[in-house]
Parts: structure tokens; sequence; C-alpha cells
């Protein structure tokens, strides 16, 4: 039941096709528009990580160990081990006493192109330049708190853990043994929902207002006012999720093998789709049509997108061989 979600020419000839599932919901989950099956089941990699701070926010991690604003929002990163990224990953570690060897995720170059060069030049890997070492720290910082085991907060049976998953059963209104479970590329589990649930998840990140229990409406509101005010700490300069959340009525966040969710405030709509070929480079065309099919009324915005991600294709001279289109036509509800 997938649909076609954007097509790739090299020299006017169809080189690539991409297909996946669209699901948009409104409040109480329900379906608002989709392409392709909107209740397709998807991993949630890193776009469950606003909800997986969650818990230690409401639990009172910020109050404990003096976080900013600048710390919550890299808790919720896919960083690019930028400078900035670095300094404020080793005041969170300084804050809360927990080393960066006591994470699990893998050492790792950064992921911005001038950082890994530095990084080549300089120390080589560290697990702070792994782009989910914002969410470990998080993490053990609330494992701590709560005197919990530290060399076992990855495991799916640590109360943290288990704490995550009803969490997110409880944004995503579905049973929390509905929840589907895997490893993620870094070491923590990783979350199998329906696009329609992690898209209602989404809302009631845009939307708190939505969400009946107090200390977890503050926890939401606090996160994703950090997002928004700090966009480059959940992702990098000129990346999708930061050039989303420079406009305050979006909170948005992309996860692995092409899994990206955003809600919007203001129309009070939840969306998230899934590429299945796993790609990312189409995000930004995808996002734009739909934002665009929705007659989104924030023009600046859709400007940036268009800038930043115009489909154009180039070779590694900089000279243009090709271009790339969204394909898909939203069914409106």
């Amino acid at each position: 039941m997938e649909t076609v979600l954007v097509r790739e020419y090299r020299s006017d000839l169809l080189e690539c096709v991409h297909s996946g599932h669209i699901a948009i919901v409104g409040e109480g989950g329900l379906l608002k528009g989709y392409a392709g099956d909107p209740g397709f089941v998807s991993f949630t990699r890193s776009a469950a990580k606003p909800l997986q701070a969650i818990p230690g926010i409401r639990g009172g991690i910020v109050e404990q160990y003096g976080l900013t604003s600048t710390e919550i929002a890299l808790m919720t990163a896919s960083h690019r081990g930028e400078s900035y990224h670095i300094d404020t990953l080793e005041s969170i570690s300084s804050k809360i006493g927990i080393e960066e060897s006591q994470m699990i995720c893998a050492t790792s170059y950064p992921l911005d192109l001038n950082s890994h060069e530095q990084a080549i030049r300089g120390f080589g890997k560290r697990k702070f330049y792994h782009n989910c070492s914002g969410k470990h720290m998080g993490i053990l910082s609330y494992s701590k708190l709560k005197g919990l085991p530290l060399d076992e907060y990855a495991q799916p049976e640590h109360p943290v853990q288990r704490e995550i998953i009803s969490t997110i059963a409880y944004m995503a209104d579905v049973a929390p043994e509905s929840i589907g479970l895997g490893t993620d590329g870094c070491g923590l589990p990783v979350f199998a929902l329906p696009l329609t649930a992690l898209a209602n998840a989404y809302l009631k990140l845009a939307c708190p207002d939505l969400i009946s229990d107090e200390p977890t409406r503050k926890a939401v509101s606090r996160i994703t006012s950090a997002m928004n005010t700090h966009p480059e700490m959940v992702s990098g300069h000129g990346r999708l999720d930061s050039i989303l959340l420079e406009d305050g009525n979006i909170i948005a966040k992309g996860g692995f093998k092409g899994v990206y969710c955003f809600g919007l405030r203001q129309e009070r709509l939840g969306i998230s789709f899934k590429i299945l070929d796993g790609s990312e480079e189409e995000w930004g065309l995808i996002v734009q049509s739909i934002l665009e099919q929705l007659g989104y009324s924030q023009k600046n915005t859709l400007e940036k997108l268009r800038s930043a991600f115009s489909g154009v294709i180039y070779n590694d001279g900089g000279r243009q061989v090709g271009h790339a289109a969204p394909e898909f036509q939203l069914e409106l509800i």
C-alpha cells in the first residue's frame, strides 16, 4: 500500500524512486490526512528522543543538577558533534558527575564534516561525538537521581527504560505492551509504533494542553521550549530539524532510516512519515510538500525549506546533474 513520495532524475532519466507512508492526525488521534498506509508500523529511531527525555525532566533532573535549556535541548538531539555540542556535553557531564566512559554508545567521529576533520587531526574518536550522546547523558542522569544501577541503564528491564516505554505509550495513546522493541544503533531500546500513533505523540509535543497529566504536561512544555529556543543543539546548522524548530509553531525531529515527525501548534496537527528505503535526503522535499498541501501560513519557513532543499542534484564538482521532486498527493479528511 505504499505510495511514491519522491522521484529522482539524472539527465532527465528516472534514477531512483522513494516510496513510503504518511500519517496526519488531529485531536484525539483522529486521522486528518494520509498517503500510503497511515497505520504502517515503523521504528521510531531518533524521532523518539524528545519523548525519551520526558521521564527525566518530569522526575527532577533539571532542578537536581541545575541544567540549562541548552542542555535540555541537547538531550533530545541527533547532534553533529560541533564544538558547541561537545562543550554542552562536557557541562552536563560535570554537573551530574557522569563520565563519558559510562555511556554505552560507541566511540565515533563527528557527523559535521569540519568537526570530523578536526577530530581526525586531534584526539580521534570519542563517545561524546556520537550523535546520541545527549540522550544517553539524560537517561544516566535520571538513573543516578533515582539511585538505580548505571551499568544497566540500557537494558529494557531497567526501571528508567520501563518508564520511558510507559511514557511513550501515554503520549501515543497506545497500550505499552503493543509497542514493539528492538535495539537502536546507539545500544538503547528502540520502539515500533504505527505512524498514526507516532503522529499523535508529536501532536501532544506541539500542543501540551492536550496532555491531562500535569507533571508530564509541564515536562513536555519545558522540553519543546528548549528545542525551539536552541534549534542548533537538536541537530546542527542548516539541518532540517534546526530549520523547522526555528519556527515557533513547529516541533520536529527525525530518525535514522527515513522516519520523520513534526507537530504544528496552531493547526493542532501531528505528522509522521516513513521512507521505506531508509533514505533521509528526501525529508526536506517531503516536509515542504506536506506543508504546502496543508496550506501552511508561515511563508518564511516555506522559503527557508525551498532554499535549503531545492531538489537540485549536484555532482562532486558542483555541477547540476539532476533533480528530485515530491510525487505524492495527500488524502485530506
